[in-house]
């Protein structure tokens, strides 16, 4: 019996260490995977606003060249 519990005490020890760093690369693992969506939405966020600037000066601009159109046919 004590043989036993020997036996369960010395590869127990390595287990533990083992399944520790494991679950420790997987935490670091699932980190690193959230930072980087992280940084993908705050890219997708810009990307976002760049392209609705972009379009409004657009309209701004052919609303702008229709105004003068209209002011060109009311003279």
């Amino acid at each position: 019996m004590t043989g036993l519990v020997a036996v369960v005490m010395v590869f127990s020890i390595p287990l533990t260490a083992i399944l520790t760093t494991h679950f420790r690369k997987q935490t670091r693992s699932k980190h690193e995977i959230i930072d980087k969506q992280l940084e993908l939405e705050k890219l997708k966020h810009e990307n976002y606003m760049l392209e609705t600037e972009k379009l409004r000066l657009e309209l701004d601009l052919r609303q702008g060249i229709k105004m003068e159109d209209d002011y060109k046919r009311l003279s």
